[in-house]
């Protein structure tokens, strides 16, 4: 009988990590709404430590396209695999949940669909006409994989006039091949160029982790670079493994750090840089939003 291989410690969260705990009545309502409707949301899939908070205010990151990603990241806690068929009723579904909580700014992001011609693009533009048809006061935000270079998909998605065009770049070119093993750091900087040459009116967002093994010099060259390929918005946040299967924490990032950095994003010219221990693509998205259309000179 051969012994079980050791799990790995649980890193020991320091004093300044602290997140809401999740529940309260409007969390309830809003977890229940999402079942009910038979949709995914970020918050739950990915284990975001600010479930609790969004919830309890209302809000939610809807997640399209069913709950299983063909790709395997390895930092990510969605599960990956042979997904499901494309559901065409989901904007209609996903439209109905913004309307009944009553939101003006909602979040859809999606898994990665390796495996349809358009990676899912003519759905995410489904929801956000769905959205706006029901209710025309609420925002929408799309936080888009890279549709491997497609860019008309990319267009289509565009077409449907989001307020802010989301693309995660994740971490630093030295560790893409161990944390994003089918993503591409040069492919992801030619997404927000390209986004900005079909829609230069919408405003580009990224996000990344931080305490994965990146060095504080590599970072700002990554603030450098996404930057100059035309990126308005960009947060920064605390990688949490999601459990002993996925990478490790290297270290968790002093408060310190991260206002180094949003010192350094705000130099370079960014319309907001969101940067703290907590921070998720998804957080605050709406002042964000607001910030870069002031910056853009939006109305």
């Amino acid at each position: 009988m051969t012994a079980e291989a050791p799990r790995a410690p649980r890193e020991r969260k320091p004093p300044w990590f602290k997140a809401q705990f999740p529940a309260g009545d409007r969390f309830e309502i809003v977890r229940d709404l999402v079942t009910t409707n038979e949709l995914h949301t970020v918050c739950q899939e990915a284990r975001c430590p600010n479930i609790g908070e969004c919830y309890n205010s209302g809000t939610a990151t809807f997640m399209i396209l069913g709950d299983t990603c063909t790709r395997a990241c390895g930092f990510c806690a969605v599960n990956s695999g042979r997904p499901e068929a494309l559901d065409p009723l989901e904007p209609i579904r996903l439209a109905q949940a913004v309307e009944t909580l009553g939101l003006d700014y909602a979040v859809i992001t999606s898994v990665n669909r390796d495996d349809v011609p358009d990676g899912g693009a003519s759905i995410f533009a489904a929801c956000i006409r769905a959205v706006r048809h029901r209710t025309p006061s609420c925002d929408v935000e799309v936080l888009i994989p890279d549709f491997e270079g497609n860019w008309d998909a990319l267009g289509t998605v565009l077409g449907a006039r989001p307020v802010v065009l989301n693309h995660n770049t994740e971490s630093v070119p030295r560790l893409y091949p161990r944390v994003r093993p089918k993503g591409d750091y040069q492919r992801t900087l030619a997404l927000f160029r390209e986004s900005k040459r079909q829609a230069p009116a919408i405003p580009v967002k990224t996000g990344f982790m931080v305490g994965i093994g990146e060095r504080l010099e590599e970072m700002k060259r990554s603030l450098d670079d996404v930057r100059e390929a035309g990126v308005d918005l960009v947060t920064i946040g605390q990688y949490l493994r999601p459990t002993d299967k996925h990478l490790p924490i290297d270290r968790y990032v002093h408060p310190d750090e991260y206002a180094e950095l949003k010192a350094h994003g705000e130099a370079l010219g960014f319309a907001y840089v969101e940067a703290g221990p907590l921070v998720r693509s998804s957080y605050h998205a709406g002042e964000q939003a607001r910030a870069a259309q002031i910056g853009l000179g939006s109305t």
